[in-house]
């Protein structure tokens, strides 16, 4: 057995058998999370949970300060910045902040995989976010919201960690880089599902994770996976053999107006705000 079908048989056994390692929570973002589920938290009391990771504070601010919030006046400290975005948000926008401290590695070669990794899940989020901020202009009675989004964008590409950690423990296969293509390709959606029920996140976000690459996989429903697959088309993440035709498809199902949209300079000036913010 060559070493790819090797270590493909590997995963497929571990995903099985459910014995597969998977990445777990951040524990800021943790922390973060088992507050905001707190009825009796107020707003100070959230600051000093986020401002015991300085890097995710310095994040908060900036997003407080982002298209995203909509805001001309500039917050400049975390209480301030816990204030605008508010309780209900802080949750998904501080976990969704906290997903880079997964993508690191010791290894230099699963490094610039991982490096790469994050690099597109932060393209993909600037356009959904961007997306789901100019559809709630023209859809105020939708149950879908921007804070979702975030968290959404961020993590549906989750299931790409636990094939890269145990390629890791392989590392001859890097001798054929496409196996790893074809193997995140085959394996990452059931992973990141797996992933997000493990973390127990909602129904949404396990769906995202599970089916924003599956094809077979066609909602009638507007909803958050519309709108990563959409960043993932214009990114390139998600191959498609026509772009404009499958653009073409969220367009007739009301998910974007038109295909100047994406021309727009009001479109491209928050794009380019949002991957500021994430950088």
């Amino acid at each position: 057995m060559s070493t790819e079908n090797a270590l493909l048989t590997i995963l497929v056994d571990r995903i099985n058998n459910d014995t597969l390692v998977l990445p777990t929570l951040p524990e800021v973002a943790i922390k973060v999370r088992q507050a905001a589920d707190n009825p009796d938290v107020n707003l100070m009391q959230m600051s000093d949970v986020i401002g015991q990771d300085p890097a995710l504070s310095a994040r908060m601010i900036k997003v407080a300060n982002s298209a995203i919030m909509g805001r001309a006046v500039k917050v400049s400290n975390l209480q301030q910045a816990v204030t605008r975005i508010g309780l209900r948000q802080i949750k998904n926008i501080a976990t969704a902040m906290a997903m880079e401290q997964l993508f690191v590695s010791n290894n230099e070669l699963i490094k610039g995989y991982m490096s790469k990794a994050w690099q597109k899940t932060l393209n993909v989020a600037g356009h959904s976010i961007t997306l789901m901020a100019f559809y709630l202009q023209n859809n105020k009675r939708t149950s879908l919201n921007s804070d979702a989004i975030t968290l959404a964008s961020l993590v549906y590409n989750i299931g790409v960690l636990p094939i890269l950690t145990e390629a890791e423990r392989h590392p001859e296969v890097f001798a054929n880089p496409s196996f790893l293509a074809h193997a995140i390709q085959k394996l990452s959606g059931k992973i990141g599902g797996s992933i997000m029920g493990a973390w127990e996140f909602p129904p949404e976000f396990v769906n995202v994770a599970r089916h924003w690459a599956d094809p077979t996989y066609r909602p009638e429903e507007i909803g958050y996976v519309d709108f990563i697959r959409i960043g993932a088309i214009l990114e390139g993440t998600l191959q498609v053999s026509d772009k404009s035709a499958a653009l073409q498809t969220y367009i007739d199902k009301g998910v974007i107006p038109s295909m100047q949209l994406f021309s727009s300079d009001e479109y491209n000036d928050m794009l380019e705000n949002l991957k500021d913010t994430f950088s």
